[in-house]
């Protein structure tokens, strides 16, 4: 029996560099940095005071105003994103049809708003010492809705919600790899009958007291609060940590001949799906590359691919020491002697890293160059780092035909994972050869 093919036919973003898909691919291929000083609450008492926000976000789009008082941030980008992937898509469920339609989502992990600790900790420890009996009274803690937005499934609730998605639903939380997982579930979704057509995608915001506290003290995050712009620099030897950044990206995948029967647009054929658990280090990568290699070789794999194929990596590419060197073993490691022609950038120099929505949003940025024939820049790269001796694309974007392109998400944990796509050129003669 021939496999099922999985088509991308919608796309939705909400990034540092552009609130949706246009804006952001333009600034990618600029090189443009959402990097800048952090708003949403006072950073002064930080060592890091810089991050990528998403800048000038209208939630007009989001849905009935009734359904956003349920939100947090991150879900209210979520929601904009899927709208804007079903408007692109030019399809969205129908009450006939959303029992065949499904919904995966990688979820962040900030299910509380700061707002709403703060207020719990002001009124059960006010003088710093927590008085157990007041916990019960402090009015945050018998709020419904508080309680009701906190929930972690509440972003894939909202979204299945709103579309009347009946099918398969799931919430992903690998951390750094939610996305690209939430991506992989949906493809075997479609791929083993389960659904026809899913919405995948994630969303999440980490730029918070807390959030920004907990990296800090990992010294995860650039402390270049001067040079915010620059502060994301992968693969360059003065690379010093991640630009933490927010958003949301999201996909409408089809089974791919109900999509061609109905003449959509198709950016790509989602094709491979890998991943792996290194298991070596809460916050870093093995040095030799080993997880991720086993996550990269398994994608080739299940895509049907040798390296050879790949024309065009989105790295993970966090700008942290570790990672890029991780990455870099592995990119070696599996590539061979394909190393030197394979084009790599990491659009997180632009956009810096978007955590559990990074994923997804960096699989629709392989679908763009697939469907654009055009390389997103490498970013604030200067001083090579013999250790990441990669292809990469510097200076301005480059125009090239990209047969095949692959998608890195390595996560705090060990989650690996990386997605391979397909151009529909590519896809049309396999399946012209009965493959």
């Amino acid at each position: 029996m021939t496999q099922r093919r999985v088509a991308i036919t919608g796309i939705g973003l909400v990034t540092p560099v552009g609130n949706d898909a246009p804006s952001t691919w333009s600034a990618l291929l600029a090189g443009r940095s959402g990097g800048a000083a952090i708003t949403q609450f006072d950073a002064s008492g930080f060592p890091v005071r810089i991050a990528a926000e998403v800048k000038g976000f209208d939630d007009a789009a989001a849905g009935d105003r009734r359904l956003l008082k349920h939100t947090m941030r991150p879900h209210r980008f979520a929601l904009v994103a899927a709208e804007q992937a079903f408007a692109d898509a030019g399809i969205r469920p129908t009450p006939e049809d959303a029992t065949r339609w499904g919904c995966a989502v990688g979820a962040g992990m900030m299910t509380s708003e700061f707002v709403d600790l703060a207020a719990l900790h002001a009124h059960s420890a006010p003088d710093g010492e927590l008085q157990t009996d007041r916990l019960l009274t402090d009015p945050s803690a018998n709020d419904p809705m508080i309680f009701c937005r906190s929930n972690a499934n509440n972003g894939l609730s909202l979204l299945t919600q709103r579309y009347g998605i009946r099918g398969y639903a799931t919430a992903v939380h690998t951390a750094c790899a939610s996305g690209g997982q939430a991506l992989g579930t949906a493809l075997k979704l479609i791929r083993r009958g389960a659904v026809d057509r899913v919405l995948a995608g994630g969303f999440d915001s980490m730029i918070s007291p807390v959030g920004m506290a907990g990296f800090c003290l990992l010294s995860a995050v650039s402390p270049d609060n001067d040079a915010p712009e620059r502060a994301s620099r992968p693969f360059d030897a003065t690379r010093n940590g991640f630009l933490l950044g927010e958003g949301a990206g999201f996909l409408v995948l089809e089974e791919w001949n109900a999509a061609k029967q109905r003449g959509a647009r198709i950016y790509a054929e989602l094709a491979g799906d890998g991943n792996s658990l290194s298991s070596y280090r809460i916050t870093d990568s093995p040095p030799d590359g080993d997880g991720p290699i086993q996550s990269m070789r398994a994608a080739l794999a299940d895509a049907g691919a040798v390296p050879g194929d790949i024309d065009y990596l989105n790295a993970h590419g966090t700008s942290t020491g570790m990672n890029d060197r991780s990455e870099s073993a592995a990119t070696r490691a599996v590539f061979g002697s394909d190393v030197a022609r394979l084009k790599v950038s990491s659009t997180k120099s632009s956009m810096g890293h978007l955590i559990a929505a990074a994923g997804a949003v960096e699989i629709a940025v392989c679908a763009l160059a697939i469907d654009r024939g055009e390389l997103p820049v490498n970013a604030n790269y200067r001083t090579p780092d013999p250790d990441c001796d990669l292809n990469l694309v510097l200076g301005e974007a480059q125009r090239q035909r990209v047969r095949m392109a692959m998608s890195n998400s390595f996560g705090f944990g060990g989650s690996n994972s990386c997605v391979v796509l397909r151009h529909p050129e590519e896809t049309a003669a396999l399946i012209g050869a009965g493959r």
